[in-house]
């Protein structure tokens, strides 16, 4: 049910300042049409493609040659090419801004903080680009980085995409295994990794994993390993083939960064898929995709303006931290922060947010949560006057949490809960600053993308659950998969389900307000007695109880159907006796249907999830089936399988 009022309506003055607004009347002035609302503007972005994605070029400042034609064989899904004779580079278009202005600061649990002006940037990238060079590093080739979130990590992404090299990272708590899972596939010719990291007040060394990973990467030419626990150059001397950065770019003098404009198509970064269902998938991202795509996410959706202060918790494992390191191409300082987003307590980030006057604060679902279950209310505790944005994603954002933002953090704020993933590398659906917030909704479809939600016979329903789709080719869609060479993966990925149309694998909902509710992943949602269940409306329910820190569910076959089962981790001295069994079966009959009322709960002391914080109801699914986990090394906490198996509660 709608909630009675928004939680937060833009002021007027808001509204004007928005660039979202000034965009709006570009586009009615190119086009004659009236564009009173978002829904207007966003009808217009997907049924006039070429004329909104040649605006967005121009609006947010693209360098590079436009070329003559924005969209050729745009009703092919895949096959469209967007701006097929542009060129451009991506490093360049993020390091336009030059000058002794922050344009990034970084803070690391060890308290250790590093502030770099543009002309540091620039000149960090411009000795990393020529070392890059030396080593015969050419347009194509990959670089490959076990990193934390820090500086150099940005900066040697710049300096690869400078010479059109493509960008692959993973975070260093990765397992050997899972490093080797990702990188062995794409066969890198440079490694980068640091001699150690922090974590939950501990400094963790990796050499040995580095050694390791990089005696099998045998395509790998070099391995630099950067300074963060002042032991690269000890770390360097047992890798073969290894030198400490710092000692690899001594040769080289600052000198201008060279910029190389490559086609719109040419490759940028390869990410990877999370699930533990394989080997991860190498999804192929183009630089003028991501590029266009990130630029009309930050400059229309987040609101950036040129000296805003931009931050995104996240690793270099997961894609908001590309989405992240956009944020310079509109001019805005990245604020990095690496470590526990909770040691040594839930304040770290706040504090951050506190003293850098930051403008847009991201995090996940699950942080939000954990704040409020921990009882913390920085609403009371730090001054975060200059927030104008909060962001959430990883997964769905529940009503409860939504109300504790504006309660509990900060009251005049635009909440942007937003989703889409690493096979887009950006958004689906998020914020819409001129726009209400309501309680547990997302605000709306990215302008420019088709998106919507279908049934099972691919036809559109309103307010009604089905599958997220979106119906017509966009900028941001993959290039392919790596190894993938006639795109049957690819096309089995997100065309299989409905022909020509891309099918996101998420269980959604449009609201009344135009906005989206994510129930959960398609392939994870519940079917008792045939009927279709988002597992988050479960968790949306249990979660608001302060005996449970946190909930799995899954679909169980048995006796011919399918049972819903829930697993809860609960509070410290919480038992789950008769009492609280039926108090949770009677909040989640009240608050979601009996049909949500699970068959069995199960009381376990972990939950498996993976490096970006997502549980796996699938991994626990074919735990509780006895069925193999192939990819272990895709979790943080893989050990928490073993809790599902064989449990005597689920064999009656």
């Amino acid at each position: 049910m709608a909630a009675e009022a928004p939680l937060w309506t833009p002021t007027q003055d808001q509204i004007e300042a928005a660039p979202l607004t000034a965009f709006a009347k570009a586009a009615a002035a190119k086009t004659g049409a009236t564009l009173s609302s978002y829904g207007d503007l966003h009808r217009w972005s997907v049924e006039d493609r070429e004329g909104f994605w040649s605006l967005v070029w121009d609006f947010c400042g693209i360098v590079g040659d436009k070329g003559e034609s924005v969209l050729v064989d745009g009703d092919r899904m895949p096959g469209a090419s967007f701006f097929p004779d542009a060129t451009l580079n991506f490093a360049g278009n993020l390091l336009k801004k030059i000058g002794s202005g922050e344009a990034i600061v970084f803070r690391g649990e060890d308290k250790v903080e590093r502030r770099l002006s543009w002309n540091q940037l620039h000149a960090l990238t411009s000795r990393l680009q020529q070392l890059f060079v030396s080593l015969k590093v050419k347009k194509g080739d990959r670089i490959a980085a076990m990193m934390p979130n820090m500086p150099e990590s940005v900066a040697a992404m710049l300096a690869a995409s400078s010479i059109g090299a493509v960008w692959s990272s993973c975070s260093p708590d990765f397992g050997e295994q899972g490093v080797l899972d990702r990188f062995g596939q794409i066969e890198p010719v440079v490694f980068i990794a640091p001699d150690g990291y922090w974590y939950n007040g501990k400094a963790i060394e990796v050499a040995d994993k580095i050694a390791a990973v990089a005696a099998k990467l045998g395509t790998v030419r070099k391995v630099l390993v950067v300074d963060y626990l002042g032991t690269s150059s000890d770390v360097a001397a047992t890798i073969d083939k290894a030198a400490a950065m710092e000692d690899a770019l001594a040769p080289f003098a600052v000198k201008p960064v060279s910029f190389e404009r490559l086609p719109f198509a040419h490759p940028l970064y390869i990410l990877f898929s999370s699930g533990t269902t394989g080997v991860p998938k190498c999804i192929v991202h183009s630089a003028g995709g991501t590029l266009i795509q990130h630029v009309k996410e930050h400059r229309l959706h987040a609101g950036l303006v040129d000296g805003d202060r931009f931050f995104y918790f996240t690793t270099c494992g997961w894609m908001m931290w590309n989405w992240l390191v956009s944020g310079l191409a509109s001019g805005a300082t990245l604020l990095l922060y690496d470590g526990s987003p909770f040691y040594p307590d839930g304040n770290v980030l706040f504090d951050f947010a506190d003293a850098e006057k930051m403008s847009f604060f991201g995090t996940s679902a699950k942080f939000i949560d954990s704040v409020r279950k921990a009882g913390l209310k920085p609403i009371r505790s730090h001054d975060l006057s200059s927030v104008r944005s909060i962001s959430s994603t990883g997964s769905p954002l529940s009503p409860e949490d939504f109300r504790f933002v504006y309660d509990g953090i900060k009251k005049d704020v635009h909440l942007a809960s937003v989703s889409g993933g690493t096979d887009i590398v950006s958004c689906f659906v998020l914020g819409v600053p001129t726009e209400p917030v309501w309680s547990g909704e997302i605000q709306g479809p990215g302008l420019g993308l088709a998106v919507d939600v279908w049934d099972d016979d691919g036809k559109p329903i309103r307010q009604e659950k089905g599958e997220l789709v979106c119906a017509k080719a966009f900028p941001a869609m993959p290039i392919g998969f790596w190894n993938d060479p006639e795109g049957k993966k690819y096309q089995a990925a997100y065309f299989e389900r409905f022909d020509n149309v891309w099918c996101h694998g998420d269980f959604a909902e449009w609201t009344a307000h135009g906005g989206m509710i994510i129930h959960g992943r398609s392939d994870a949602t519940l079917n008792p007695g045939g009927v279709r269940i988002g597992t988050a409306e479960i968790y949306n329910q249990v979660e608001q109880m302060p005996e449970i820190l946190e909930a799995l569910c899954i679909g169980q076959d048995f006796d011919n159907d399918v049972r819903v089962v829930l697993f809860v981790r609960l509070a410290a001295g919480v038992k789950l006796d008769d009492e609280l069994e039926k108090r949770i079966r009677a909040k989640i009959r009240t608050g979601a249907s009996p049909r949500h009322v699970p068959a069995r709960i199960v009381a376990v002391s972990d939950i498996p999830r993976t490096k970006s914080g997502k549980i796996t109801e699938l991994a626990v699914r074919d735990i509780v089936h006895g069925r193999a986990i192939k990819n272990k090394e895709a979790l943080a906490n893989p050990e928490a399988l073993e809790l599902f198996r064989n449990l005597p509660q689920l064999a009656e």
